[in-house]
């Protein structure tokens, strides 16, 4: 098995667990065990579980990167790049969402790791591009809002019946209908 193989198995295993057990009580041993590789070859990729999660969240800032340096060429934005932006967004995140229930059950661990800060920041920068200049300040709050909508929408909805991606799909639709209604009067 390639090392890259490894280094994914490594992650996936230990998202999976973080979600079972919690970040806290998950040690590296017991990845190590679910692996079935010995902590040494544990070590080999991750010296500790922070450089796992500080992992996950470097793979996902590749493609938030990516998103934010296209929408940042598109300036200024139209209507049509901004729901571009959401729609790659969702996918993005739609294929994190095992990290996201991760931070959303660990968030006393995510603060301590202080990772949320980098990745605060890329989300700024989207919710810049999305913004409409001297805007009213409803019209403000939808771009805004619609960044948010996809992170908590899709969320909300992981314990509603339904298809995933189907889910997506509706919090990408709400999502886009904000930005679209705070275009209304601008063309």
């Amino acid at each position: 098995m390639s090392r890259g193989n490894t280094r994914q198995r490594i992650q996936d295993v230990a998202l999976e667990l973080f979600a079972q057990r919690g970040y806290e009580k998950t040690s590296l041993r017991e990845i190590a065990e679910h692996l079935d590789v010995t902590k040494a070859a544990l070590y080999y990729h991750f010296k500790s579980k922070e450089d796992i999660v500080v992992s996950l969240f470097q793979d996902l800032a590749e493609p938030c990167d990516e998103l934010a340096a296209w929408a940042e060429q598109q300036r200024p934005a139209t209507l049509e790049v901004k729901l571009e932006v959401l729609r790659r967004y969702s996918e993005v995140l739609f294929k994190a969402a095992p990290l996201f229930r991760f931070i959303q059950e660990n968030q006393a661990t995510m603060r301590e790791l202080s990772i949320g800060e980098t990745f605060k920041e890329r989300v700024r920068t989207l919710v810049d591009v999305l913004q409409i200049p001297d805007a009213p300040l409803t019209d403000q709050v939808r771009c805004s809002a619609a960044v948010f909508t996809i992170h908590t929408g899709m969320f909300s909805l992981r314990e509603t019946e339904g298809d995933p991606e189907d889910k997506r799909k509706a919090v990408l639709e709400v999502a886009q209908e904000l930005v679209t209604t705070a275009h209304r009067d601008r063309g």
